[in-house]
């Protein structure tokens, strides 16, 4: 294989880019070419993503590409738009972190699906879906799928996230058919299934594109994981940003009641892998924080933070609390004494805070999912952006007592254009993607260190293993 150009186009929850990639027998880069935000749009009716917009940055950032050998799409899960027989949008898509679904009554059918119960899930959105649009809608589209249908006009719908919606069958691997008759879904609204790798078609001649679109793992943390430069099996990941995907990778789904209990998820991964993890809320907690003071500079709160006492104030990500956008230092504060503790002390106070928190998030996810699939792990690896706030890196490895090995930051566009090299004759399986990222991305070590006993008692303290 000589070397290959491949576009990237990665949505974050808060911003996207399109990145070019070179991939050779030797030769892994990525170079940003474009990069937009990605700000939801609140209306009467709710909040949404402005899918148009990013439908037009995406265009653009295609151009500013150049000659390319195909592009693939990646981006959050979840969400979806609805399109009618004639391919009209019905609507923004709603973004996740929208209250509509708050309230809805969980359902039971972990065995069948082997999702973890967000209240945003898919599934919880089409049940409080206004019934007028659901009989109008001819198709389901999911963020990637919905884009790629308009520079294509071709329906699909791909697996890695397709396996996150609560509507799809961890047994069989196809949709399930209990499911959708359970939510009076009409018949062919659920796209039919793409594998990472195939190919979509060629752009439509309105886009002023001429490029194949190749789908990726769509799911960024699919593609993320494809990108971890591992060199057994025997690893952890955590897939850093505005939440913390934290698990493992094993074969076959685990559907167990103790798996639902501990709220593990079981979504597929490249070459029919099951990527077994929970959601630890993540980066978002600082995000917010910052939002709300109006500080920019991460790394700066970060540096300081390192100096800030230990274990001063300790929260649970993961309380339902702090999932919808607002005033995320007040709900900390509310937080800290409805447990008894003193309110964090400053900016410093908060960050260390929020990072230990996190940490912990961490060692129980990982930690559950070795207990519960009985696949010992080594060391962690720790990718995304979260990889380069040195201060996460270590206090995850002192809390998980392993080592954490940090990148490269830009796992989730790696991935994506590995499996478009893939397709196009490169790499032929994770192995050989793995080595090749490791054999040319930059990456750190984080040794455990510190008191153990210290993290045992903090991680107690929210009832955490």
């Amino acid at each position: 294989m000589t070397v290959g150009r491949y576009a990237a186009v990665d949505l974050g929850a808060a911003s996207g880019r399109v990145m070019v990639g070179e991939v050779g027998p030797e030769t892994l880069a990525v170079t940003e070419v474009h990069r937009f935000a990605n700000d939801p749009v609140r209306l009467p009716d709710g909040l949404h993503w402005d899918v148009i917009r990013l439908y037009q940055e995406i265009r653009a950032g295609l151009v500013r590409a150049g000659q390319v050998t195909s592009a693939g799409i990646d981006s959050w899960a979840i969400d979806y738009g609805l399109i009618d027989e004639r391919g009209s949008l019905l609507g923004l898509p709603y973004h996740y972190r929208d209250d509509r679904t708050t309230g809805v009554r969980p359902r039971d059918d972990y065995a069948i699906t082997g999702i973890q119960h967000l209240p945003f899930n898919t599934v919880y959105q089409l049940l409080v879906e206004p019934m007028e649009r659901r009989r109008a809608a001819a198709h389901l589209l999911l963020i990637p799928d919905l884009l790629g249908y308009w520079l294509t006009g071709r329906v699909g719908a791909e697996r890695t996230n397709a396996s996150t919606t609560g509507l799809y069958d961890a047994r069989t691997s196809e949709w399930s058919v209990r499911t959708s008759a359970d939510l009076g879904l009409r018949p062919g609204l659920l796209a039919p299934l793409r594998e990472p790798g195939d190919l979509i078609g060629p752009t439509l001649p309105h886009t002023g594109l001429d490029v194949p679109i190749v789908t990726v793992a769509s799911h960024d943390t699919a593609s993320a994981v494809l990108a971890v430069p591992a060199e057994t099996s025997r690893f952890a990941y955590i897939s850093t940003g505005t939440w913390s995907l934290t698990g493992i990778e094993i074969d076959t789904p685990i559907l167990t009641g103790a798996s639902r209990d501990a709220n593990f998820t079981n979504e597929v991964g490249v070459d029919g892998t099951v990527r077994y993890l929970r959601n630890v809320m993540g980066l978002w907690l600082l995000q917010e924080c910052q939002r709300a003071w109006s500080i920019a500079d991460t790394a700066a709160l970060v540096r300081a933070a390192a100096d800030a006492p230990a274990f001063a104030s300790i929260i649970d990500p993961d309380d339902p609390v702090f999932i919808p956008p607002g005033d995320m230092p007040q709900r900390i504060d509310d937080y800290c004494a409805r447990t008894g503790q003193r309110r964090p002390d400053g900016h410093t106070g908060y960050t260390r805070c929020i990072l230990e928190s996190l940490a912990i998030g961490h060692r129980s996810a990982i930690r559950d999912a070795v207990r519960l699939s009985g696949h010992d792990v080594d060391v962690i690896h720790l990718v995304g952006g979260g990889a380069r706030n040195h201060l996460l890196c270590q206090l995850t490895a002192d809390a998980c007592g392993l080592p954490v090995i940090a990148g490269p930051v830009e796992a989730t566009a790696i991935g994506n254009v590995l499996m478009q090299a893939r397709a196009d004759g490169g790499p032929a399986d994770r192995t050989a993607a793995r080595a090749l990222v490791a054999a040319t991305q930059p990456t750190a070590r984080y040794d455990p260190r510190g008191d153990a006993q210290a993290w045992d008692k903090a991680a107690a303290s929210i009832g955490r293993r």
